[in-house]
């Protein structure tokens, strides 16, 4: 039995009545002979792609296919589907037992913000956040982290970047130190294969978003620091992005609520790469904006507490004032991977290697490049 994240007696509770926010910041693993991933896929778990076969890593001819946490310890990894509990010996068939609670606004927006408000002091207060550090960017979601946390601050950015001059105003504003990671561009030629392999992933986008993560961690981890504390989840569960505004192609829902509710049902597939990310460096993630009674909270915001043309994440600044200066909780902060320029950076590298614009999704062409080069030497 190996269950990460929270006790074995609470899985099983929450299988017996599935549950799918008991009151957890996430979990996953084996129990009763059961593979579990919770309904966000907050702790990732992966299979091995090729079942029943020693040479794909099974170390018993009578074990079950393998399992792991982390991709790298398997050949072939596959995904465990978030909210479901394996039915078969190999793990490999599996049922949905947790479907994301529908949303159920609250009558009135003071109701809605107060336990959205008592809803992120709980996470913070029972989630383990001894010895951590904060990945502070500057913006509301990592700011009021740091401030219910009361732990360092660490910015990742080129010396240009957004993210570091906001990251040093918002310090400056909440009166906190701060310690700015200046990458130089050999700083991701030398992660790019470790995020890659880590995170099982090449594509440019989830390469780029990755590399952020794990280079804050990274520097963490060397300062005797045992997890990194961020604030994923914000964006997709309180409105955060402009296609939940705009309903363009991006989205399916005809309403703002119900694009929100897409964008959190992304959070499966985002969350393996960026747990791996900051793993790989040596450090373990805290995610206190993910915990399960935030997730509550923020399915019960009215619609006018999400987003409109004027603002998005509108009951979240709301809370997030109460606890930073108010000019932190409204300021508007760029895609961790365009406002640290990891993204520009790792563009001009690839074309300085050969790989152009013109050539179709140059930029992946280079990751993989560099991760067979690695693996070459």
């Amino acid at each position: 039995m190996t269950i990460r994240g929270t006790d074995p007696a609470t899985v099983r509770a929450a299988i017996e009545d599935r549950d799918p926010l008991p009151g957890t910041a996430g979990f996953a693993g084996a129990i009763d002979d059961r593979l579990v991933r919770d309904v966000l896929g907050r702790v990732p778990l992966f299979i091995e792609g090729a079942p029943n076969s020693l040479e794909a890593g099974e170390p018993e001819p009578d074990r079950p296919t393998r399992w792991a946490f982390d991709p790298t310890e398997l050949r072939s990894p596959e995904l465990v589907p978030a909210g479901s509990v394996s039915t078969s010996p190999d793990g490999r068939e599996t049922e949905r037992v947790w479907e994301l609670p529908d949303p159920t606004p609250a009558d009135d927006h003071d109701t809605a913000l107060e336990a959205l408000s008592r809803g992120i002091q709980n996470a913070v207060s029972t989630m383990e956040t001894d010895n951590a550090a904060v990945a502070f960017s500057g913006g509301v979601d990592s700011a009021l982290v740091a401030e219910l946390l009361d732990a360092p601050l660490y910015v990742v950015g080129f010396p240009d970047s957004h993210d570091v001059e906001a990251a040093r105003t918002a310090a400056a504003a909440m009166d906190r130190d701060l310690t700015v990671v200046e990458l130089e561009p050999a700083d991701l030629e030398r992660a790019v294969p470790k995020v890659a392999r880590a995170t099982g992933r090449t594509n440019a986008m989830d390469v780029q978003i990755a590399l952020g993560l794990y280079l804050v961690a990274e520097r963490v981890a060397e300062d005797g620091f045992d997890r990194l504390a961020v604030g994923q989840g914000a964006d997709e569960l309180f409105g955060g992005y402009e296609k939940v505004v705009r309903l363009d192609h991006r989205v399916a829902a005809e309403t703002v609520r119900g694009a929100v509710r897409e964008s959190i049902a992304t959070l499966p597939a985002q969350l393996p790469r960026d747990v791996c990310a900051i793993t790989a460096a040596g450090v373990d993630p805290v995610a206190p904006l993910l915990h399960d009674d935030v997730v509550d909270a923020a399915l019960g915001l009215p619609e006018g507490l999400l987003a409109d043309d004027q603002m998005r994440k509108k009951g979240f600044r709301t809370v997030a004032a109460d606890y930073v200066p108010r000019e932190i909780a409204y300021r508007d902060k760029k895609a961790v991977q365009y406002g640290s320029l990891i993204a520009r950076e790792l563009d001009r590298l690839a074309r300085q290697a050969g790989y152009k614009r013109r050539m179709d999704d140059h930029v992946t062409k280079y990751i993989e490049s560099l991760l067979e080069e690695s693996t070459l030497e």
